[in-house]
């Protein structure tokens, strides 16, 4: 690990992800419980989980080849940029004691179309800073960074939000974003495209105008995974471990609230187990993918994930059901960058944009049905039940990546 940190670009990524992450994760931790004592339903919580997903459905077809044509770290500072001006607006309208629900879910909309672009931008970048053999090194410090700032964040708002309330969270997120976007500027200078040239030349001249050079790139994605079976698995179970991590905070502001009667204290404390569980997990991933190997290290960490999943509301104290947000922290943590090493290893960089897009596509569909779905069951039904959909969802998610393939990863990639 040494030596990755010891490469001055990376340093500055992987600081300008960890504050990044810090106001992520105070927006969206202040935004649900904001929503949840407004309207007392997991419904509505399950609607912004919804309005969040629509914009990348939209924009996921598309983004990809944007990420391989542009300079991707242009394309991160002005993602911060834009999400800034955003969050000032609506804390202003905060503090004034004039917003109102729909302003949120407008807001976090915008904030999260932004969110599913900057996502597989900085995995690219990334992969393009990082020397082929410490792929594992460079994603344990970026989940580090992703898990630990976003959720260890939201304990913060946990422990803050009844002395500083909406507008004062809100406010401080603006802080993390002018911090990562001046962390970006020193990374490197000048544009840089990681599309090949020859492919760029052939494009150009076959092309009769943009638009068809467009479809050319988004189809050469996909006859890449049509041609690789093993990366079409982990895309699977990728998708689906992106859709129930992501429909989480539908139901955690509410297993404070309703099982515990914890309140925003308690909600900290649950945010604090995962965050300090997937920031640990830097501690030991690299070994864990070593001695596992990158497929096996997946599907135990989605095993775990399942069954800390469907213990967490039964558990009867919340002191265990901290230790079972601290397990699966640290699982995300293990099973994430396992996952990221595996794709980074497989897809050539020039596709990297377009074959990540096309994992996260069918990841935020799912997100879509899973937010309605378990809102709506853990309104309507029982608590207990909603955090089970979610534990069968890792459990298939565990299916997808010990399934067997006809050709080993390393002999698939070779016959290419």
């Amino acid at each position: 690990m040494r030596s990755i940190l010891s490469q001055r670009p990376l340093r500055f990524v992987f600081a300008a992800n960890l504050v990044s992450m810090l106001g992520s994760g105070m927006n969206a931790a202040a935004v649900a419980w904001y929503i949840l004592q407004a309207t007392h339903s997991e419904v509505a919580l399950g609607t912004l989980a919804v309005l969040q997903t629509i914009p990348a459905m939209l924009m996921l077809p598309f983004t990809g080849v944007i990420i391989d044509r542009e300079d991707r770290r242009r394309l991160v500072m002005w993602l911060d940029a834009v999400r800034a001006l955003i969050i000032v607006t609506v804390a202003i309208l905060a503090f004034q004691h004039r917003v109102q629900i729909w302003q949120l879910y407008l807001m976090n909309t915008l904030v999260s179309a932004g969110f599913w672009m900057f996502w597989p931008t900085i995995t690219a970048l990334i992969q393009e800073l990082t020397p082929e053999d410490r792929f594992v090194h460079s994603n344990t410090f970026l989940l580090a960074g992703v898990q630990g700032g976003w959720l260890i964040a939201g304990s913060i708002v946990g422990f803050m939000y009844n002395h500083i309330g909406l507008g004062g969270v809100l406010l401080i997120d603006v802080s993390p974003s002018v911090v990562s976007f001046l962390c970006y500027l020193p990374v490197r200078k000048g544009r840089h495209v990681v599309l090949r040239a020859q492919v760029l030349r052939a494009d150009i001249i076959a092309a009769e105008n943009q638009l068809q050079r467009f479809w050319h790139d988004m189809r050469e994605g996909l006859h890449f995974l049509r041609d690789h079976r093993a990366a079409v698995m982990l895309g699977i179970s990728w998708a689906l471990f992106l859709g129930a991590m992501m429909t989480g905070g539908v139901v955690t502001p509410s297993l404070s609230e309703r099982i515990f009667h914890a309140g925003p204290v308690g909600y900290g404390w649950l945010s604090a187990g995962w965050g300090t569980g997937a920031f640990l997990s830097t501690l030991y991933t690299p070994q864990v993918i070593a001695r596992l190997g990158g497929r096996r290290t997946v599907a135990f960490s989605m095993a775990v994930l399942s069954i800390a999943m469907v213990s967490a509301p039964v558990s009867g104290f919340l002191i265990l059901a901290i230790a079972a947000y601290f397990v699966m922290g640290s699982a995300r943590g293990v099973g994430g960058v396992a996952m990221n090493t595996s794709l980074m290893e497989m897809v050539p960089k020039h596709l990297m944009g377009r074959v990540q897009n096309t994992y996260y596509f069918v990841g935020t569909f799912l997100q879509i049905a899973l937010a309605l779905c378990v809102g709506a069951v853990a309104h309507r039904v029982s608590l207990v039940a909603a955090f089970a959909i979610l534990a069968c969802v890792y459990g298939l998610s565990f299916v997808a990546s010990s399934w067997p393939v006809s050709m080993p990863v390393a002999e698939e990639i070779a016959a290419e």
